[in-house]
């Protein structure tokens, strides 16, 4: 690489850092795309299970959380998910809605990222692999980086480097590092979208439960979701627990409703109205995996074959309350090796949420999951990151 001096140049080769790039070198603006990675776009070619799940046509501010919920609006309001679809229509990239307005590849995800590597080639960006950042250090005109192509400069940097979550795949703090250097506030990083887990006693009290998988409604004090659950060997997980997960807070218990369209008293008490011989568990087994039944009703220790008409009104209170309202106190979550994003990051209050340009740092942009906003599960998080680089994209 000949040239020292660019206009723009973006850490992170991930959607937001290549959504910035294509969106730079739009306005003639000479740009470079720097990541310490040997492939480019690992988060989007293994999301939605290999075929990329690249937006939600659903997608509101409201899908959204960070210490200041209003900041996304703008990004968000300026690229739509149907500026994205056009993208992808544009590259005849045929599609699918899965649920909930959920917009998956139909063949795989790395068209998406093929697609972003020919729109940077369009416009003249140029994209370096395997490139370790060392010292940056603001200059009068701009930037300073040292590289192991050595020293490059630029007017405007961007950082693009996502958070913690997935290490295996290279994810890092580092961009949390540079915010820090620049005197930046962070919203203390944790796991999102992450499997719970449950202590050693609670685990061996559900083992046999590992693989049963049913719709439930879940709630905390702060979100309630709807969706699939399924009980793993170390606690729980699926849609519904992933996005409970970002809501959660340690030491605080969980409630869930393991029949959220059955009001559960009501059935037991007109069966037991009519005076049927079924017994508990055979009635349970009519609406829950049986496994799950069995458990309630020995946790419960009532006997399995105990005739529902035999069961006290109170009885039929304790048992309903059980399955609509079970309540559980989760010991942790299985951290950032398993989280799909990150929470928190650098702080909204240090960005312009019309440029994502550092507020104490001229030239200096954030965009992305560096940045104190997270998407609930389901193509949220990538609309951010192609909202946020695009914002950034028209400024830098």
């Amino acid at each position: 690489m000949e040239k020292k001096y660019w206009d723009v140049i973006i850490i992170g080769a991930g959607a937001a850092g290549l959504m910035c790039a294509i969106e730079a070198g739009k306005r003639g603006r000479r740009t470079l795309l720097l990541d310490h990675a040997k492939i480019i776009g690992e988060k989007i070619r293994i999301s939605g299970g290999g075929r990329c799940n690249f937006t939600n046509l659903k997608t509101l501010p409201q899908n959204f959380t960070s210490q200041n919920p209003h900041f996304c609006k703008s990004a968000l309001a300026r690229y739509t998910p149907q500026d994205f679809i056009k993208l992808v229509e544009t590259y005849s990239i045929k599609f699918y809605e899965k649920t909930m307005g959920q917009l998956f590849c139909e063949d795989s995800a790395q068209q998406i990222i093929n697609m972003l590597l020919d729109e940077c080639k369009n416009f003249n960006v140029k994209i370096e692999l395997e490139n370790k950042i060392g010292a940056i250090t603001k200059t009068k005109t701009g930037f300073r980086l040292g590289t192991r192509i050595g020293q490059i400069n630029c007017t405007s940097l961007v950082i693009a480097t996502g958070g913690k979550s997935i290490p295996k795949i290279g994810a890092t703090g580092f961009g949390y590092t540079i915010a820090k250097d620049f005197n930046l506030n962070i919203i203390k990083p944790r796991p999102g979208l992450v499997p719970l887990t449950f202590d050693e006693s609670t685990r061996d009290k559900n083992v046999h439960l590992a693989g049963v998988s049913l719709n439930v409604e879940v709630s905390s004090k702060t979100g309630c979701f709807k969706e699939a659950l399924l009980f793993t060997h170390r606690g729980i997980s699926g849609p519904a627990i992933l996005q409970i997960s970002s809501f959660w807070q340690e030491g605080e218990e969980i409630t869930i409703n393991l029949c959220p369209d059955i009001n559960i008293l009501d059935a037991l008490t007109e069966a037991k109205t009519k005076k049927t011989k079924q017994t508990i568990l055979r009635f349970l087994a009519t609406i829950l995996p049986n496994s799950l039944a069995q458990y309630h009703v020995q946790g419960l220790g009532f006997h399995e074959n105990l005739n529902l008409v035999e069961l006290s009104n109170k009885q039929l209170g304790v048992l309903s309350n059980a399955i609509n309202s079970w309540t559980l106190k989760p010991q942790g979550n299985e951290g950032f090796r398993k989280a799909e994003v990150t929470l928190g990051g650098v702080d909204t209050k240090e960005l312009s949420s019309k440029t994502f340009e550092a507020k104490k740092a001229k030239g200096l942009y954030f965009i992305g999951e560096v940045v104190d906003v997270t998407g609930h599960l389901g193509g949220h998080n990538f609309q951010w990151a192609w909202a946020s680089g695009h914002a950034a994209g028209q400024f830098v």
